[in-house]
């Protein structure tokens, strides 16, 4: 298939496609808490717009606004603060500590750091980025937390023990500082659990930016297709890798043999990348 790429003018292009690019393709954020069990409780007390932010430093600085909205009827409390983050090849979402590379936290100040939203009301956070003229050209990233402060919700484990846990909810912020190369994506091997009946495939990210690709595939044995899906944008930062699933239905369980996985990795304004991967299950 045609790919309708052009790495040279995308890298060229205005200050405003270049974000409204960006934002087409990290689509939403991410929710993080102590439990998956706490998800639809979290998202029902407190929501935040946008959940993802990319953006580029214009000399030496890079801002934004993130809206913090209560659904809830009663006031909410929270703290605000950030943390550098990745996505890690196999367990996903991640933060990393302050000495890690592109962390855009020591550059980062935002306001307020606690706040206190009424019931079906908004309030909004400012942050700033400033940053050295000597800085590396490179992409910069940082998750901005808003955590609840006046109440800690308790869950029963599977051992039957009591568990207190506190939600919060976050902003990704990509900064981009220089002129890096656009997303480009690669499949390099699938890998069947029998135990999990999972497929998942490995992606490889090999520009500077972060992106979250939709994937359109098939699954093939001899010619025959066993299967087909979409799986929702899944995010990767640039320059890695990361395993991405694909939801086989439940009638199809892989028997030891050779097959095939192809597809397209979708970004964007209809930028295609081609895929197509030959694997064993034994």
């Amino acid at each position: 298939m045609e790919k309708p790429r052009n790495h040279s003018n995308d890298n060229t292009s205005c200050k405003g496609g270049w974000v409204r690019r960006l934002a087409l393709m990290l689509g939403t954020g991410l929710l993080a808490v102590s439990s998956p069990l706490m998800h639809l409780r979290a998202q029902a007390q407190v929501g935040l717009s946008p959940l993802v932010i990319h953006t580029e430093f214009e000399q030496g600085q890079a801002q934004g606004v993130i809206s913090v909205r209560n659904a809830s009827n009663e006031p909410f409390r929270a703290r605000v603060y950030a943390e550098a983050f990745t996505y890690d090849r196999d367990t996903g979402f991640q933060t990393l500590p302050e000495d890690s590379p592109g962390n855009l936290v020591p550059y980062l100040q935002f306001s307020p750091h606690e706040l206190v939203v009424p019931p079906a009301t908004e309030r909004r956070i400012r942050f700033v980025a400033n940053v050295p003229p000597s800085l590396a050209d490179r992409e910069y990233r940082a998750v901005i937390f808003t955590e609840r402060l006046d109440a800690v919700e308790t869950i029963e484990s599977s051992d039957g023990q009591a568990i207190g846990v506190v939600a919060r909810v976050g902003t990704t912020v990509y900064a981009r500082q220089g002129n890096l190369e656009f997303p480009t994506f690669q499949a390099h091997d699938a890998v069947w659990t029998a135990q999990e009946k999972q497929l998942r495939l490995l992606v490889e990210n090999s520009g500077d930016i972060s992106a979250r690709p939709i994937a359109n595939w098939r699954l093939q044995q001899a010619g025959v297709e066993l299967a087909q899906g979409s799986v929702p944008p899944w995010g990767i930062i640039g320059g890695s890798e990361r395993y991405m699933p694909l939801d086989l239905p439940e009638s199809v369980s892989l028997a030891p043999g050779q097959y095939q996985v192809s597809g397209d990795f979708v970004i964007g304004e209809g930028i295609v990348d081609s895929f197509s991967v030959e694997f064993s299950v034994n």
